[in-house]
């Protein structure tokens, strides 16, 4: 008889921080492809808090980050292109400025979200760790007849967070003092060149700061080094996102999800819109604009416990407590800590999406009540004003 193996997973990645994490003692486990830190011996609950309170140091170098630079055309023939695969204004984004987006397919699914950085001459793209190879292949595809695609598989990516991560980098780099929400500037920071943006993923003031990997550990050290920041890991970046009503990739959007059903249309400027300038031209369009119009099936809500039972991802929703067939489903959830109790998001009929509707959600075997509610469950703090 022939013996059978177990085929041999790919072996995990490592970020240029892993040797600092786990010197500061991080519970490190497998995350899209890599070992990260999950938390630190605080505990996610005090990493969360801290950075509601003061700053917090995440890595997300995890995270993909690609250089769209001209070949023989304009900034302009770039941002046209990118249009092509993104339902946003890519073309009026001035030079120092970043912007949300999302790649979309031809029924209006999202192929990933991403982050977008006019850096004058290239574009710089954030995309999540997950969908790098989908991402890069896409672009490859549609774009190189117009651009050079670099994926910048050298630099880290460090995220400050929290109301006092301006003044702990401002100690190293006095002009973000002056940079708003979604400013984006090239400064040298402890002698390393950075590309710094005004942007996060927790809801709070902060920064993302791209650097190359071999002076990561220097970098992240110098800002360790200030009294008000302490490292956080995946543990309390999920519960900040949550609490703040942002979407992860694979949990509440994905290929089957469109941006109007995950509540982002707020991501389509007037120009991509029915009427604007330049409607239409990107993937799924009449799909998208279609609900535009009407509305779709299903939509992206907050819910809250009403008896304060935890809801998790995948629970799945019931309009009533004994009713037979489920309408929809939970995607993420967990204690929020800063919102004083469990919160979570899900998918339910467009009908059944308005704030306050009751609906129940099956928690072993049990129908536990919830309301829909408004996102975020915990106000932004972006700074949007000098």
């Amino acid at each position: 008889m022939t013996a059978v193996t177990a085929p041999t997973q790919p072996a995990l990645k490592r970020t240029p921080l892993y040797d600092l994490h786990v010197a500061m003692g991080a519970r490190m486990a497998p995350f899209a492809g890599y070992e990260m830190p999950i938390q630190y011996p605080a505990g996610v609950m005090k990493e969360h808090l801290r950075t509601r309170a003061a700053a917090s140091l995440f890595d997300v170098s995890h995270m993909g980050q690609i250089a769209l630079r001209p070949s023989g055309g304009t900034p302009a023939d770039i941002a046209l292109a990118l249009e092509r695969l993104v339902p946003v204004d890519v073309l009026g984004l001035a030079p120092g400025r970043q912007r949300y987006a999302y790649f979309t397919n031809a029924h209006g699914g999202i192929i990933d979200d991403l982050m977008i950085t006019a850096c004058g001459d290239h574009v710089v793209l954030v995309v999540n760790a997950s969908r790098k190879e989908v991402d890069e292949a896409h672009l490859r595809a549609a774009m190189s007849p117009v651009c050079t695609i670099e994926v910048l598989d050298d630099r880290a990516l460090l995220a400050l967070q929290g109301p006092k991560a301006e003044e702990a980098l401002a100690r190293l780099a006095p002009e973000v003092a002056s940079m708003r929400f979604m400013d984006a500037r090239m400064l040298a920071i402890g002698g390393s060149a950075c590309l710094v943006t005004r942007s996060g993923y927790t809801g709070e003031d902060g920064f993302e700061i791209s650097v190359a990997g071999s002076e990561a550990e220097r970098l992240a050290r110098l800002l360790l080094d200030d009294a008000s920041v302490t490292p956080a890991g995946l543990g309390a970046r999920d519960s900040l996102r949550t609490e703040a009503g942002l979407c992860l990739y694979g949990a509440d959007i994905d290929e089957q999800t469109t941006p109007v059903e995950a509540a982002l249309e707020w991501a389509m400027q007037k120009v991509r819109r029915p009427g604007g300038a330049r409607a239409d031209g990107f993937p799924g369009a009449d799909a998208i604009l279609r609900e535009l119009g009407v509305g779709p099936r299903r939509r992206r809500a907050g819910l809250r416990s009403l008896d304060r039972t935890p809801v998790r991802g995948g629970a799945l929703l019931f309009a009533g407590r004994s009713a037979a067939e489920p309408v929809g489903a939970v995607t993420s959830g967990c204690f929020g800590p800063s919102a004083a109790g469990p919160v979570a998001m899900g998918y339910v009929p467009h009908p059944q999406s308005a704030p306050g509707t009751t609906l129940f959600a099956e928690v072993r075997s049990n129908r536990v009540p919830v309301e829909v509610t408004d996102l975020p469950f915990v106000p932004h703090c972006y700074k949007r004003t000098n």
